[in-house]
C-alpha cells in the first residue's frame, strides 16, 4: 500500500476534518456567560485531608483554588445561571432559541436529559435539546462542531451552547491524584447566523484512541451499580496522570497545527488560543511546542481548576468579556478528554 500525502484519504474513508474557507453559512459568537459556584476551595484546605501540599499542587498543576457546587444544586442549575447573562449579552430571548446543547459528563442524572432540564427551566420551549456527554473534557469541542453544522440548516438560526461539569461529585475526596485537579463551573455561548462573510468555523480536526487511562468504571451496562461497586469506589473518576500528560502534550499541538493548516492560517497568525484548562504545565508545554507567545492563551485553571468541558469556554468568556476578541480575529478552541478523544476548531470572529 502506498503512503498517503498529508490530508489525503482513501476513497472509502470519511475524513474527520473540514477544509477550505469555512462553512457556507457564517455565524457569530453573539454572547457569552459564566457561572462559578460561590464556594472556593483553596490548596491549603485540601492539605487538611489529603497527603499533599500547596507547593506540590501549584508546581504540578498551576492550580491555586477551585470552586465547589453546593450539595443542593446540580449541573443544570449552573447551566441556567450561565445561560442568563449570555442570552442578555446577545440580546436573545429564550423563546427565540432553536437549540439548546449541553456538553457535560456530569449530567444531573442518567435520564432525563440535562439539556431538556435546562431548556425547560429557561422557557426555551421551541428549541431542540441535545446532550453531548462521553468525550468528557472534549465534549465542548464536539458540541461547538455540532452547533456550527446545525446553523447550516435554514430552520436553525440561534443556538445556546452550555459546557458545564461538576467533578466534585465524581472524584474521591480521599484521592489526591484527582481531587486536587478539578473544579465546578459552567460557561455559555450564544451562536447566531451572521452577515459577515467568512465568519464562524474555518476548519476542524478531531482524533481518538481508545484508552481506559481516564475512566469511571461503574454505573453503566458493563458494571452496573451495586453495593459492591460503591464500596470499591468504582463510581469515582480514575486517572493515570502520566498517560494524560503524554497524550495531551502530543495530540493537542498536532491537532491545532492540523486545524490551522486546513484553514490556510499559519499558527503564528492565530490571535487567540482557547485551550483545555487541564493543567497549566500542559497548557504551557502545548504553547511552547507550537512556538506561540504565552499571552495569546487565556488562563483560568489557576483560579478555577480543571472544569472539564467548560474549560475552553471559561477562557473564551474571559477574553470576550475584556473586549479582546475583535471582529476578524482568528482563534482556536482545542481540548482533549477521556477516551482519549481530542479536537481543535479554527474559527473567525464576526
Amino acid at each position: 500500500m502506498g503512503v498517503l500525502a498529508p490530508g489525503q484519504t482513501l476513497p472509502h474513508q470519511r475524513p474527520f476534518h473540514q477544509t477550505g474557507a469555512g462553512l457556507s453559512v457564517p455565524f457569530a459568537v453573539a454572547g457569552t456567560g459564566l457561572h462559578l459556584p460561590p464556594t472556593v476551595v483553596t490548596n491549603e484546605e485540601l492539605t487538611r485531608t489529603l497527603d499533599t501540599s500547596d507547593a506540590w499542587i501549584t508546581s504540578r498543576t498551576g492550580i491555586r483554588e477551585r470552586r465547589c457546587l453546593a450539595p443542593d444544586s446540580a449541573t443544570s442549575d449552573m447551566c441556567v445561571a450561565a445561560a442568563r447573562p449570555a442570552l442578555e449579552s446577545a440580546g436573545v430571548e429564550p423563546a427565540e432559541l432553536d437549540a439548546v446543547i449541553v456538553a457535560s459528563y456530569t449530567g444531573d442524572q442518567p435520564l432525563v436529559s440535562t439539556a431538556l432540564i435546562v431548556k425547560d427551566a429557561l422557557g426555551a420551549h421551541r428549541a431542540l435539546s441535545l446532550d453531548v456527554t462521553q468525550a468528557a473534557c472534549a465534549s465542548g469541542i464536539q458540541a461547538m462542531l455540532l452547533a456550527a453544522h446545525l446553523l447550516q440548516n435554514p430552520s436553525i438560526g440561534t443556538i445556546l451552547l452550555l459546557a458545564a461539569d461538576c467533578a466534585s461529585r465524581i472524584t474521591d475526596p480521599a484521592d489526591r491524584t484527582t481531587r486536587v485537579f478539578f473544579g465546578d463551573a459552567a460557561a455559555a455561548v450564544v451562536l447566531t447566523r451572521s452577515e459577515t462573510p467568512g465568519a464562524g468555523l474555518l476548519s476542524y480536526d478531531l482524533g481518538s484512541r481508545l484508552s481506559y487511562d481516564v475512566q469511571i468504571p461503574a454505573g453503566g451496562s458493563r458494571l452496573p451499580a451495586s453495593s459492591a461497586t460503591v464500596a470499591a469506589g468504582e463510581h469515582y473518576l480514575r486517572m493515570d496522570g502520566r498517560a494524560v500528560w503524554n497524550t495531551a502534550t502530543t495530540r493537542l499541538p498536532e491537532s491545532i497545527r492540523s486545524a490551522a493548516h486546513r484553514a490556510g492560517v499559519p499558527v503564528d497568525r492565530v490571535r487567540h488560543f482557547f485551550l483545555h484548562q487541564a493543567n497549566l504545565n500542559i497548557l504551557n508545554e502545548t504553547l511552547a511546542t507550537l512556538g506561540v507567545p504565552r499571552e495569546r492563551a487565556a488562563v483560568t485553571i489557576d483560579r478555577l481548576g480543571n472544569t472539564g468541558s467548560a474549560g475552553v469556554f471559561t477562557a473564551l468568556h474571559t477574553t470576550a468579556a475584556q473586549g479582546a476578541l475583535r471582529p476578524g480575529d482568528v482563534y482556536v478552541l482545542s481540548a482533549i478528554g477521556a477516551g482519549f478523544q481530542w479536537g481543535s476548531l479554527c474559527l473567525r470572529h464576526a
